[in-house]
């Protein structure tokens, strides 16, 4: 009778966690920050038809990095929901800190529990109301959730996009500012990202109930070349 093959299983969790990070590195990055009113998610996605940057609810967005497929997946599952209890109990009772929660135990169990994890890295963000700070939550492949207080780097080479970022970055600074400043530190080897390469949305405040709001390329042109 043969022995069955055997593997530690702090070797397996290491080699579940390379494979992740190798497919999340080769996406392309994708910023969100706060700035003076609102929320900025900046991503290099030259692609029309896939989305990185979604609305969720009110108030609440999300952002994914790594297989499409599988984030997209996420996004749809947030959305159903947001929709499910915001029906269920009120409007109110949806927020990113939940959403980042069920987000976190999903993917922890399919890490520890399934051959394959999921190679994402996914963003939720949610508009701060009156008093309220602006939220974001960075979730890793492994279930893991960091609380980001002003910025968050998600994708391939996010260490050094961020510390470039992270240079640049100021306390109350413009849409405009946090935009330019995204774009730099995105960019690399001396080629500035243009405007149809980049996919790139705000949370803002505008009285209305949906704060969330896509900026088309032309306006993200000049964006970029205000200032």
């Amino acid at each position: 009778m043969s022995m069955p093959f055997y593997v530690a299983p702090e070797q397996m969790m290491k080699d579940r966690a390379d494979y992740a990070r190798k497919g999340i590195a080769r996406g392309r990055a994708l910023i969100g920050t706060r700035y003076a009113g609102g929320i900025l998610l900046c991503a290099e996605n030259p692609s029309k038809s896939l989305h990185k940057v979604s609305e969720i609810y009110d108030r609440i967005a999300f952002a994914g990095v790594g297989k499409y497929n599988e984030f997209d997946q996420l996004r749809v599952a947030g959305i159903r929901h947001a929709d499910t209890k915001g029906y269920a109990y009120s409007r109110g009772d949806v927020d990113a800190r939940g959403l980042a929660n069920l987000y976190a135990q999903y993917l922890g169990q399919v890490f520890t529990h399934e051959v394959k994890p999921l190679e994402v890295e996914i963003l939720v963000v949610e508009l701060g109301e009156g008093s309220q700070e602006s939220q974001l939550y960075h979730i890793l492949y492994d279930g893991t959730v960091m609380d980001e207080s002003t910025f968050s780097v998600l994708g391939g080479d996010s260490e050094a996009i961020g510390d470039r970022f992270g240079e640049r970055y100021r306390e109350g600074w413009s849409s405009e500012e946090a935009l330019r400043s995204a774009v730099g530190a995105l960019s690399t080897n001396g080629h500035t990202l243009e405007a149809k390469d980049l996919e790139v949305a705000v949370l803002e405040d505008t009285g209305e109930r949906r704060s969330f709001r896509r900026i088309p390329a032309a306006e993200v042109t000049r964006l970029m070349g205000s200032g």
